[in-house]
């Protein structure tokens, strides 16, 4: 099977996959105490749509070395969106499930920026 045409950062499955995790968060989100609207629901909520936003930013740098880098820049909010799930299921303001499940996705998506990353590097060094 053929995979589509990438024409754009928006055809990306990674960038798609991180687009999904920062919905998930804002929803998730959306249930927290207004005190924690500009604290911690804040913190997942920028540090999702770091993700997919730096993955789109190195995409259009056009270069194959800024792309690499500003993937490896989405690996680290993934990373930190990762710590704050954990956090925030900790001290109660995500269910147990939820914490699950975006864990899971954050996993998979981990796994595709790694590849992402070194099929790039395997492309570049060619």
């Amino acid at each position: 099977m053929e995979r589509p045409k990438v024409r754009s950062y928006r055809d990306l499955l990674v960038r798609k996959a991180a687009m999904d995790i920062a919905v998930d968060c804002y929803a998730a989100t959306k249930s927290f105490p207004a005190s924690e609207l500009y604290g911690m629901a804040s913190q997942i909520r920028r540090s999702s749509a770091s993700i997919a936003a730096n993955i789109a930013e190195g995409y259009g740098r056009e270069q194959t070395g800024s792309f690499i880098q500003f993937l490896r820049v989405a690996q680290g909010s993934l990373k930190e969106l990762e710590t704050h799930t954990i956090v925030f299921g900790r001290v109660g303001l995500l269910t147990n499930e939820m914490v699950a499940v975006l864990l899971s996705k954050s996993d998979d998506l981990g796994k595709m920026l790694h590849a992402m990353i070194r099929s790039l590097q395997r492309k570049a060094e060619e």
